[in-house]
C-alpha cells in the first residue's frame, strides 16, 4: 500500500469521486512548497458536473479528509485546490519500502509494445559527438519505460542507400588506390582518415585487385564493404557508452525488397496518392528549381503543410517514401507505440512522417518524436576544434577515451533535451559541488562510509533488521525532509516515463544529493545530529536505515541512467 505515497493518495482522493470522474483527478506537488505536499484538483472536476463552487466542494472534502490520518494540515487554495502535507508517522512508516531493490517500480506499461528508434547515424563515418545526447537518452528512456512495465524493442535505422552511400563508396575508393599511388583526395570526397583504415582492410585481403578497374567492378562491393566497417565501427562506439539495440533495420533492404512499392499500392487503392506540381518551397530563392509534375502523397489530409513527393526525377524514391515504408513495417510488427528520436535540425520532417503513419494506421497508431537540441563541446571555456581524424566532427570515441561512459550518460541528462547543452571536458570530472555527477556520487560514497563507521563501532551488537528500528527515533526536520524526497522516487519514475522525460531522473537526484548533504553538514554544528553516536545505538541504528533507503534510491536510478555507483571517490 505504501510503496508509493502519490499512487496511494491518488486512489484515497478518487474514492471521493464516481468512475466516470477518476481519470480527471488528479494528485500532484503544489507549485509553491508552503502549500504543502500535495494538491488535487479533485474539488475543480467534481465542480463541472455539480455546476457548484469549486472552493464550497474543497472545504466539505476537507472535512471527510480529515477523518483519515494519513492526511495532514488540509488547506484550501483558489480556486479550489485541495492541499495537504504527509504526517511524519507516514513517513516513517514509508521507510521500510524504500529498501525494496524495486522501489520506484510502477506497473505503467502493462506490457504494451514499443518501439523506440534512437541514434540511427548515417553510416559514413565514426558516430559525431552530438549523437550522444539523442543516444543516451533515448537509451535512458528505453531503460526507464522497461521499468515500469512496457515491452520495449530498441531500434537502429540504417541509411544505407542513396547518394549519401555512393559517395562514402567512392571516398573509400579514392583512399584505397592512394595506398598504391599517391594521389590528392578530390573535394566531393568524405575527408575523414578513418577510412584509410577501411581501405587497409581490403587492401589485406584483396591487394591490388580492385586498382585501375571499372567502377561497375568495385561501386557494389565498395559500398558494402564502407557500410558494415562503418557499421562496425559505430556499434562498437555504442557498445563502450553502454547502448545495445535490439534490431538494426536497413533501408536498402526496405527498397530492394518491394516495400515501397506495396506501400504505394496501398496508397493507391484509397486514393491518397496523386501526379501533381508542388509550388515553390516558400521562403527559399531556388535557382535551380523546376516546376514539373511528381507523384504526390496526400499529406495534407493528414495534418501536414503540404503534399510531399515520393519519387525523385530520375524516378528513384525519395528518402520519404522509403522512411514511410520502414514505420509501415513497425505497424506491421504491431507496435503500441512507436518513438523515434532525432536531431533538433530534423524538426521540418517531423509533421510529413507523422502524418504518413496515421495514413498507414487509418488513425489507429501515431509516432511521437523527441527532438533533441545540439550540444557544444568546450574545453577550458572555449568550444573544442573539429577532429583531424574524423575530419570535420568530434566523435563519440573522442568523448569517451577523454572522460568515460559515466560522464557522458549523466551529463547528456541534465538539460531537457530541448534545450541546448554545453559539454565542458573540464567540467565534467571536476570533484566539486558544481559538478552534479560527483554530488550525487560523493552522497553515495558517504553512505558507505558511515555505514562502515556504525558497523566498527557498535561491532558488538546484533544487526538489527529496517522492522526492528525505532523508526520514530527519525524525527528532526532534516531527516523528515529527506524521507519526503526518498518516498517521491515512485512519482518521478512515474512522471518521467508517462511524459517520456528522462532527464527527471537527473533533476532528482541533485534534489535528493542536496537533502543528503544537508543533513549530513547539520551534523558538523551539532554532534546529536551526526548519523552515528556512539552511545546511542536505538538512533544510529534508524538512521542507518534511512541511509541504506538513500543508497537504494541513488542505485536504481543509476541502474535507469546506466552509471555505475561508487562505494569510494578517489
Amino acid at each position: 500500500m505504501l510503496r508509493a505515497l502519490f499512487l496511494y493518495y491518488t486512489d484515497l482522493i478518487r474514492d471521493c469521486v464516481g468512475d466516470d470522474q477518476r481519470d480527471s483527478v488528479a494528485v500532484d506537488i503544489p507549485r509553491e512548497e508552503s502549500f504543502g505536499d500535495f494538491s488535487s484538483n479533485i474539488a475543480l472536476v467534481m465542480a463541472k458536473k455539480l455546476a457548484r463552487s469549486p472552493l464550497e466542494i474543497a472545504e466539505e472534502l476537507c472535512g471527510r479528509l480529515k477523518l483519515h490520518a494519513e492526511f495532514a494540515d488540509l488547506s484550501v487554495k483558489s480556486p479550489g485546490f485541495i492541499n495537504w502535507r504527509i504526517p511524519a508517522d507516514l513517513l516513517r512508516r514509508h521507510c521500510p519500502a524504500l529498501l525494496d531493490r524495486d522501489f520506484g517500480k510502477i506497473n505503467l506499461g502493462n506490457g504494451r509494445r514499443v518501439n523506440l528508434e534512437y541514434v540511427s547515424a548515417n553510416p559514413t563515418g565514426p558516430l559525431h559527438a552530438g549523437h550522444a545526447r539523442a543516444a543516451v537518452s533515448g537509451d535512458v528512456l528505453a531503460n526507464l519505460l522497461s521499468f515500469v512495465g512496457y515491452d520495449v524493442t530498441r531500434e537502429y535505422y540504417i541509411n544505407d542507400a542513396g547518394k549519401q552511400i555512393e559517395i562514402l563508396a567512392k571516398s573509400l575508393y579514392c583512399r584505397y588506390c592512394g595506398l598504391f599511388q599517391e594521389s590528392p583526395l578530390p573535394d566531393w570526397a568524405y575527408p575523414g582518415e578513418y577510412l584509410i583504415d577501411t581501405a587497409k582492410k581490403i587492401k589485406e585481403k584483396h591487394g591490388n585487385d580492385f586498382v585501375e578497374k571499372d567502377e561497375a567492378e568495385w561501386l557494389s562491393f565498395f559500398k558494402t564493404f564502407a557500410i558494415n566497417d562503418m557499421m562496425d565501427c559505430i556499434k562498437t562506439d555504442l557498445r563502450d557508452l553502454g547502448i545495445f539495440h535490439d534490431i538494426f533495420s536497413s533501408e536498402l533492404k526496405f527498397i530492394d525488397g518491394g516495400a515501397v512499392e506495396k506501400i504505394l499500392e496501398f496508397f493507391q487503392s484509397n486514393d491518397l496518392v496523386y501526379e501533381g506540381i508542388l509550388a515553390t518551397p516558400k521562403g527559399k530563392e531556388m535557382d535551380d528549381w523546376e516546376a514539373r509534375e511528381q507523384l504526390l502523397f496526400r499529406s495534407t489530409a493528414f495534418g501536414d503543410d503540404v503534399d510531399r513527393p515520393l519519387q525523385k526525377s530520375d524516378g528513384s524514391w525519395t528518402y520519404f517514401a522509403s522512411d514511410i515504408a520502414y514505420h509501415g513495417d513497425k505497424i506491421a510488427r504491431k507496435f503500441d507505440e512507436m518513438i523515434n528520436f532525432w536531431g533538433a535540425d530534423h524538426g521540418g520532417y517531423v509533421k510529413r512522417l507523422q502524418s504518413a503513419v496515421r495514413a498507414l494506421s487509418q488513425g489507429q497508431k501515431k509516432l511521437d518524436v523527441k527532438l533533441v537540441q545540439m550540444v557544444r563541446f568546450m574545453q577550458n571555456g572555449k568550444e573544442m576544434k573539429m577532429s583531424k581524424r574524423a575530419g570535420t566532427f568530434v566523435t563519440v570515441r573522442d568523448v569517451l577515451d577523454s572522460v568515460g561512459r559515466d560522464a557522458i550518460r549523466y551529463f547528456m541528462l541534465t538539460r531537457r533535451d530541448d534545450a541546448p547543452l554545453d559539454f565542458d571536458f573540464q567540467k565534467v570530472v571536476e570533484q566539486n559541488r558544481d559538478n552534479p555527477m560527483f554530488y550525487v556520487q560523493y552522497a553515495y560514497a558517504r553512505t558507505h562510509s558511515v555505514l562502515k563507521q556504525f558497523a566498527a563501532i557498535f561491532s558488538q551488537m546484533p544487526t538489527p533488521t529496517a522492522a526492528q528500528v525505532n523508526l520514530d527515533l527519525l524525527d528532526s526536520e532534516a531527516e523528515l525532509k529527506l524521507l519526503k524526497t526518498l518516498s517521491d522516487w515512485p512519482r518521478q519514475v512515474f512522471m518521467a516515463a508517462k511524459n517520456r522525460e528522462p532527464h527527471r531522473l537527473t533533476f532528482y537526484l541533485a534534489e535528493l544529493a542536496s537533502d543528503f548533504h544537508f543533513l549530513w553538514n547539520q551534523g558538523k554544528d551539532n554532534a546529536m545530529l551526526r548519523f552515528v553516536l556512539a552511545n546511542d545505538f536505538e538512533k544510529s541504528a534508524a538512521r542507518m536505515v534511512l541511509l541504506e533507503a538513500v543508497q537504494n534510491v541513488i542505485e536504481s536510478a543509476f541502474r535507469i541512467i546506466g552509471v555505475a555507483p561508487a562505494r569510494e571517490l578517489r
